[in-house]
C-alpha cells in the first residue's frame, strides 16, 4: 500500500440521530495520491464528498434494514475508507475499513463518481449488516449488499435481471434478485431476515418469515421468470 505523508487522514466526527443516539467516526484516506488513480480519486470525487456519502449510505442501510432503535444497529465506533494502489477487487471490506483500488478508479471508463458511489452501497452495507456470526452464505451476505445497490437504484446496467442464476445463494446480483422476490411476497422481508442473522443462521429463516422452504422458494421465483438466462456477477466485493 502506498502511503503519501503529504496528505494526513481528514476525519471528522458526525452524529447520527434515529430514534436513539449513535456516534461513528467516518474517515477518509487517500494513500494512493501520487498515482494516477488516487489523483483522479482526489479530482472527480473527493473526500468531502466520499464522507457525506457514507454519512448517507449508513442511513438508508438503517432505514431498509429496520434498524430504528440504537439496539438494532452495530455498535461502531469508526468506518474509514481508504483509497489505496493495490489490483484486485474493486472494492473490499475487511471489518469497519473499506478499501477502493486506485487502479480501478484510474482504469475506469464512464462515471467513476457514479460508479465508486455505488459501490459505497455494497460495501457500508458490509459494515452495517449482520451476518449469522460468520455462519451465513458469503452468497448471501453478498447478495445483501447488492440488494441495496439495487434499492438505492445505483446498479448497473450489467445487473441480472429477475429470474436470472442457477441458486439462490449464488451471490451478489443474482441474489439480490432473489431477495427482490422474497421481499415482494412479505414486505420487510430483507430486513427480518437481517435480524434474525444477528447471532446465527439456518436456511429455516426462510421458512420461518415466507412457510415455504427455501429451495421451493426458488424453484418458484425460477417458475416465474421462466426463461431466465444467468447474468454476469458482478465483481464487487
Amino acid at each position: 500500500m502506498a502511503t503519501n505523508t503529504m496528505y494526513p487522514m481528514v476525519s471528522f466526527v458526525l452524529l447520527a440521530i434515529l430514534r436513539g443516539v449513535l456516534c461513528t467516526e467516518f474517515n477518509v484516506r487517500n494513500d494512493a495520491i501520487s498515482t494516477p488513480g488516487g489523483l483522479r480519486f482526489e479530482k472527480e470525487i473527493g473526500n468531502a464528498y466520499t464522507k457525506d456519502m457514507m454519512v448517507k449510505t449508513t442511513n438508508f442501510i438503517w432505514n431498509m434494514l429496520k434498524e430504528d432503535k440504537a439496539e438494532d444497529k452495530k455498535i461502531v465506533d469508526k468506518v474509514e475508507i481508504v483509497v489505496s494502489n493495490y489490483i484486485g477487487a474493486e472494492a473490499i471490506t475487511y471489518g469497519t475499513t473499506i478499501n477502493i483500488s486506485s487502479v480501478y478508479v484510474e482504469g475506469y471508463k464512464g462515471d467513476v463518481k457514479w460508479e465508486i458511489t455505488s459501490l459505497m452501497y455494497h460495501e457500508m452495507t458490509h459494515v452495517w449488516q449482520w451476518n449469522g456470526a460468520g455462519k451465513a452464505p458469503v452468497g448471501l451476505v453478498e447478495g445483501i449488499a447488492d440488494y441495496t445497490i439495487l434499492q438505492a437504484n445505483y446498479y448497473p446496467p450489467a445487473f441480472a435481471k429477475p429470474g436470472m442464476g442457477d441458486k439462490w445463494d449464488q451471490g451478489y446480483d443474482f441474489t439480490a434478485r432473489f431477495l427482490e422476490y422474497c421481499e415482494s411476497l412479505k414486505p420487510g422481508f430483507v430486513a427480518s431476515l437481517n435480524k434474525m442473522m444477528k447471532d446465527s443462521f439456518s436456511v429455516e429463516y426462510f421458512k420461518v418469515l415466507l412457510g415455504k422452504s427455501v429451495d421451493q422458494l426458488w424453484k418458484e421465483y425460477k417458475a416465474k421468470y421462466s426463461g431466465g438466462k444467468v447474468g454476469r456477477k458482478l465483481s464487487l466485493n
